[in-house]
């Protein structure tokens, strides 16, 4: 017990732990919805685009927590023009605009030689560096976040199923879907100090990913997706403080090994040998299952578990 303490009676290591539980907490509550409507590479456009931002503001002098979200919100805003007035699909739009940020960004950066050590941060996070202010945005982000994916819940589960089944409900689904990408949005910046432009991809998605098995309901999957990436982010300091590993990049790799372990772990409970197993069985509702696809819940029960 005293090696798993020792470390987090330090100022510096407490308040990581403190800010890196509160990103994992914001990236579970955006993670499940990115999960759900498949928008991984929205997310990982999102944390790449932020480098051109985060490179200004650095060269500067201002805060580059300034610097990546309006680069971010400029990226978001660019991808949503692209797909509506242009000829090209979303995920195109996204490509384009995800390799122009990151060209831009590279640019900024070779235009000063001293750049290295902040490249690194920027790219792979100092969550040692957190400090007490670091530590109350990051709970004001978390609040928000609660607050608006509460509000517009019903919202979000109607877009998941169909833009027209919310529409239909009244439920604003263009307002539901720039609101989603403004959570995505916020989600990244403020878990990039953590863990990086370049992996936070990682705890954004496999938290939920690792929770998502093992809940039925959609506030249940964020609930435990939280306590997944805080345990992450314990074993990631932990390895990086009697290892000497990057902190940002452990923290990454033990969220993807929870995802890993929890999805080999639930395919080994639920295979069980049976005499007709052969012939697949039929459910309640007399429908016959014949293999893997019977385990992908139909639109009606998500609807009922949300």
């Amino acid at each position: 017990m005293t090696l798993l303490l020792e470390p987090f009676a330090t100022d510096f290591m407490l308040r990581a732990l403190l800010g890196g539980s509160l990103c994992a907490a914001i990236c579970a509550v955006v993670g499940t919805w990115v999960v759900i409507r498949g928008m991984a590479f929205l997310g990982e456009a999102m944390a790449h685009g932020m480098l051109p931002g985060v490179a200004l503001a650095t060269l500067a002098g201002v805060p580059v927590i300034l610097g990546a979200a309006a680069s971010a919100i400029a990226m978001s805003l660019g991808v949503s023009f692209l797909a509506r007035r242009g000829r090209l699909s979303h995920d195109t739009s996204i490509g384009l605009f995800f390799v122009g940020m990151l060209a831009a960004g590279i640019i900024i950066i070779s235009y000063s030689r001293s750049f290295a050590t902040d490249a690194t941060a920027i790219l792979f996070g100092d969550v040692l560096a957190i400090g007490s202010d670091d530590v109350w945005g990051l709970a004001g982000a978390l609040l928000v976040t609660v607050l608006v994916a509460g509000a517009f819940h019903r919202a979000f589960v109607a877009l998941a199923f169909d833009r027209r089944i919310a529409q239909v409900m009244g439920l604003r689904p263009r307002l539901a879907q720039v609101l989603l990408v403004g959570l995505v949005t916020l989600a990244v910046v403020a878990s990039y100090q953590a863990v990086g432009a370049l992996l936070v991809i990682g705890l954004l998605l496999a938290p939920a990913v690792a929770a998502a098995p093992w809940a039925s309901r959609i506030p249940t999957t964020m609930v435990l997706a939280a306590l997944i990436g805080a345990a992450s982010v314990f074993l990631g300091l932990l390895a990086s403080w009697y290892y000497g590993t990057a902190a940002g990049g452990s923290i990454a790799l033990a969220a993807i090994g929870c995802a890993s372990l929890s999805n080999i772990t639930r395919n080994l409970t639920r295979w069980r040998p049976t005499r007709n197993s052969s012939s697949g069985s039929s459910d309640s509702s007399g429908t016959r299952s014949t293999g893997p696809e019977s385990t992908i819940p139909s639109q009606k029960a998500l609807r009922a578990h949300a």
